[in-house]
This record gives structure tokens, C-alpha cells and sequence, in this order.
């Protein structure tokens, strides 16, 4: 008898491994913070602690948000329906010079409570004050990669660039071995960030070798930018500063040619697709399928909640199929396999960490998500990797573990007190409509 912690039973199993192997009616046994066993047979060949009956639901790993700006969660809905630079300019960097430490806090717990009940077990963050998003993330049980944006004008939070880079360093050495947490280094993008400063960051993240994060080609105006102030595309610009490498993260990646999509590819760099995000601030629609073609790691993110609105990683499947099937006029393109692919495993490895999660396997953090496919719209189920791309809600989600411990049960979130949560984000809203008055 195998003495466990937690026994997840009754379930279909998609492990998204290599060979992408489905258990009926199987069983995971979870000690510690991993997975103990995995497979078919009798329960009583097990003590465990705590039983988990998925009730014929479907069991996988947890989704992986490659990209986002979490606190964001309180600008939701705030400044809709603009270009990206003029709700970056009149809206976004104006409040951000305003806001505090307690802001990002509690926007980070809101946007954590959101992705943990959509199915979301891992984060990558992008935004200042990162150390109390980072203790936010943790509060919540997250597993989450984090850094301080860089930017050559002054931070509400550290001050001058040269200030950033010593706040950024002092995160990675105080969370460094965290089970949980993992800093990166991230210079906001080529048109905020002067080459001096993206390479020093570069050289910072590869002294302590963490990712290096950066948006990357978003916009037809940043190329714009680019061409006229250093006479090259933003991912040969990055090339010339001698930055591409496998431990480069380049979210976005829209307004690439072939010649930049062999640069990324050659030099093993990861991308980030957040197409919702790209689609309302009509940046464009980036060029996935030949990048997959090439051999590039993609995963997905949503983005911030100022350019979705949301953080659910179903949605954002569900748009990743279809948008590129349109964009290409071909309905085999972008099949549910390779987008949840994108989702699970193929965005933990995009973010260096796919050899801990992504992906159901002994060993591997138990990082799981039951999915309760009792429900109208998931009835009947034929396919359930077509399900969950093209059927499933965040709401089907009905139990979260992260790190081998129960996060959320029959949709109860156990890390969390929800409704102080939303109470302290409807009183932070009210002082962003302060500050916008002000500004």
C-alpha cells in the first residue's frame, strides 16, 4: 500500500506527454509536491489523505499564462476601444506613475483568485512593484515567473533604470530555490527601453540565468520606430545588440517577416502568442503556424485585463483555433491537440520550466485541474481535446491543485478570502477614477 497525500480518481487522464497519452477511468496519486503515480488500477492500493472523486470529469495539467500583467486586473473595462499607444500614453503610464505597492497587491491577488478558478495553475507577470505581486502570487499558492518592468523613464517604485536593474537583481537573489517563485529579468520593450538598457538586463539575466522577457514586435508602429531610429526590424535590432538566445521570451512577435521568424528559430527564442489582446487593440494577428513550422516554442497568454478583459485561458484557446484558421482560410490549421499543447506543456517549455510542470508524468509538481464535464454544452463528449478548446469555460473548472497542494474544491477557493478580495478592488477602483481626474 502507497502511503499518499491526495488521490484523484474516476476521471479521464490527458497527460499532454510526448506521446500525448489518455487513462480512462484513471488515477493520480500525489505525495508531496509531486505526482506519485499515475495510471489505471485498484483505489485501495492506496492511503491517502484526501480523495478526490472527478465524477467521470477530465483531469490535465494545469493551464500556463505565458503573459500577463496581473494587477491590470483593476484597470478592467477602464479605457476600452483605443490604439495601443494612446491608451498606453493618455491612460495606462499616467496612472501607473500614481499607483503604490498596496495597488499592485491586491490587483495580483484578483487577478490569481481569477486564473486559479479558470484553470490556470502557472503565470508569467510583467509590472512594477514585482515584489508584492510575487507575495501575492504566493499568498494565493501560485506558481508564478516574475519581474519588475524596465523602462529608461522613472519608475513609481525604484526610480531611475540603473535602480531597476538593483531591484530587479535583489528580487532574483531574495526568491531564488522559492518552490513557487521565479524572478526574470524584463525591459518593457524596444521603443521604452534604449539599447544600453536592454543589454544590460540581458546581462543581468544571464549572470544568475533566469528569463529574459521583453515585448517584441507588437505593434506596425514600434516596427515603424524601430526602422527610423536604428534602421532595422525590432528582432534584428535584438540581434545586433547580440540578445537572442534561448532564454529570451519575446511576447507578441506579430509584425515578423520570414527572415526575423529563422532569427527567432536559429537562436532557440520562446514566444508568447496573446492573440485576444493583439485582436482588441488591433495590432494584427501573429504569424503562429509558420512559426510552429519552424520549430519555435509557443505558448499563450492573455495579457493584461486593460486589453482583453479577461484571464481565462479557455477563451483564449478557443480564439487561438479559430482566428487562425480564418486568418489562413484552412479549418485543419491549429487543431485543439497543438492548441492545448499551447495551453499546458509547449508553454511550460516556452517559459523553462517544462521539465517540472505542463504535463501529467511521476515525478513532475502536481500542478492538475479537474475539469467537470457534467454539463450541458460538454454533452456529449466525443473528443475531449476538441472540448476543451472549443467547449469548455473557465467556470467548468471544479478543482485547482498547484504544487501538490488543493487550491480550489468544487469551485471554493481554499487559499483566499474571496469576498474581502473583491471588496479592496472595488475600493482601489474608485481611486483610479480619482486619479484619472487628477491627472
Amino acid at each position: 500500500m502507497q502511503f499518499i497525500d491526495i488521490l484523484i480518481k474516476n476521471g479521464t487522464i490527458l497527460t499532454m506527454d510526448s506521446s500525448n497519452s489518455r487513462i480512462e477511468n484513471g488515477l493520480i496519486g500525489i505525495k508531496g509536491d509531486s505526482i506519485s503515480y499515475i495510471g489505471t488500477g485498484p483505489q485501495n492500493m492506496f492511503d491517502a489523505r484526501t480523495i478526490i472523486d472527478a465524477k467521470g470529469g477530465i483531469i490535465l495539467p494545469g493551464l500556463i499564462n505565458g503573459h500577463t500583467h496581473a494587477a491590470m486586473t483593476l484597470y478592467r473595462g477602464l479605457a476600452d476601444d483605443l490604439p495601443l499607444m494612446e491608451w498606453l500614453n493618455n491612460y495606462i503610464f499616467p496612472l501607473e506613475k500614481k499607483i503604490n505597492a498596496d495597488f499592485v497587491y491586491t490587483g495580483t491577488l484578483l487577478g490569481c483568485a481569477e486564473m486559479i478558478m479558470s484553470g490556470t495553475t502557472t503565470f508569467c507577470d510583467m509590472y512594477i512593484y514585482a515584489g508584492y505581486a510575487a507575495l501575492a502570487a504566493k499568498a494565493a499558492g501560485m506558481r508564478c515567473i516574475v519581474g519588475e518592468v524596465l523602462y529608461d523613464f522613472d519608475s513609481p517604485n525604484y526610480g531611475t533604470a540603473t535602480n531597476g536593474l538593483k531591484y530587479t537583481e535583489s528580487l532574483i537573489e531574495k526568491w531564488q530555490n522559492d518552490p513557487l517563485i521565479t524572478i526574470a529579468v524584463e525591459p518593457h520593450a524596444i521603443f521604452t527601453c534604449s539599447p544600453g538598457l536592454i543589454s544590460a538586463s540581458n546581462k543581468l539575466a544571464l549572470k544568475y540565468d533566469v528569463p529574459l522577457i521583453i515585448h517584441l514586435a507588437e505593434t506596425e508602429n514600434e516596427l515603424f520606430q524601430a526602422k527610423e531610429i536604428y534602421g532595422k526590424r525590432p528582432i534584428e535590432h535584438l540581434c545586433s545588440l547580440d540578445i537572442l538566445g534561448p532564454h529570451l521570451i519575446a511576447a507578441h512577435c506579430v509584425h515578423i517577416n520570414d527572415e526575423d521568424i529563422s532569427l527567432l528559430s536559429q537562436n532557440m527564442v520562446k514566444v508568447i502568442h496573446n492573440p485576444e489582446s493583439n485582436m482588441k487593440l488591433a495590432s494584427g494577428i501573429a504569424p503562429i503556424p509558420i512559426m510552429l513550422s519552424n520549430g519555435i516554442t509557443i505558448g499563450l497568454g492573455t495579457d493584461g485585463c486593460a486589453s482583453n478583459n479577461d484571464l481565462d485561458l479557455f477563451g483564449e484557446m478557443d480564439t487561438t483555433a479559430k482566428l487562425h484558421k480564418i486568418n489562413n482560410m484552412d479549418t485543419t490549421v491549429m487543431d485543439a491537440l497543438t492548441v492545448l499543447r499551447m495551453g499546458t506543456i509547449e508553454g511550460a517549455k516556452a517559459l523553462g520550466i517544462g521539465n517540472i510542470t505542463g504535463s501529467l508524468e511521476k515525478g513532475k509538481r502536481a500542478d492538475i485541474i479537474i475539469i467537470d464535464s457534467n454539463k450541458p454544452h460538454l454533452v456529449p463528449l466525443y473528443n475531449p481535446y476538441s472540448h476543451l478548446v472549443y467547449s469548455a469555460k473557465g467556470s467548468d473548472v471544479s478543482h485547482t491543485i498547484i504544487n501538490g497542494r488543493l487550491i480550489m474544491a468544487e469551485r471554493r477557493l481554499l487559499t483566499m478570502d474571496m469576498d474581502n478580495i473583491i471588496k479592496k478592488a472595488v475600493t482601489k477602483s474608485k481611486e483610479i477614477i480619482g486619479l484619472l481626474r487628477s491627472s
